[in-house]
């Protein structure tokens, strides 16, 4: 059984350049909270089967995540799969799978986000904090378009 939660954002930036902010890894540190680096674990153009470990600051203490691109459907969708058993969490995987449409000069960002593999009390944990990882993916999209907007 998996958490989902969903999380949808509107603006007037292209979705062009919506959805290369949303994996322009290089320029996080302009509009990502918390965030305390990127390590690319591989080299040229972000394609799928990119991988890369993001280390934040959560919760007063810095959590490391293995994250890799599962999908690109260029300017449309994004996946990306962040396998917790490689990074601080130690269990679970977590797929978030980005729609990108537009109209009317307004483009719309839906992200999808599915938390699996979680067991014991990390399950029922993690049905608790579905709401923060809603609230969190929400902050990040407000901030990444408050950055392209500029």
């Amino acid at each position: 059984m998996s958490i989902n939660f969903e999380v949808k954002r509107t603006t007037q930036v292209s979705k062009q350049q919506v959805y290369y902010g949303l994996f322009d890894i290089d320029a996080a540190n302009h509009w990502m909270q918390g965030l305390v680096g990127i390590e690319r674990l591989d080299d040229g153009p972000m394609q799928v089967g990119s991988q890369w470990k993001e280390s934040r600051k959560m919760f007063g203490q810095v959590a490391t995540e293995h994250f890799e691109v599962v999908e690109l459907n260029e300017p449309d969708k994004i996946v990306l799969r962040c396998d917790g058993t490689k990074g601080t969490t130690g269990k679970g995987e977590f797929i978030f799978t980005y729609i990108v449409t537009s109209s009317n000069n307004l483009t719309e960002i839906t992200l999808n986000g599915e938390i699996k593999g979680l067991t014991g009390i990390t399950k029922l944990f993690g049905k608790m904090m579905a709401g923060t990882f809603k609230k969190a993916s929400a902050k990040d999209l407000d901030a990444l378009i408050a950055y392209l907007e500029k």
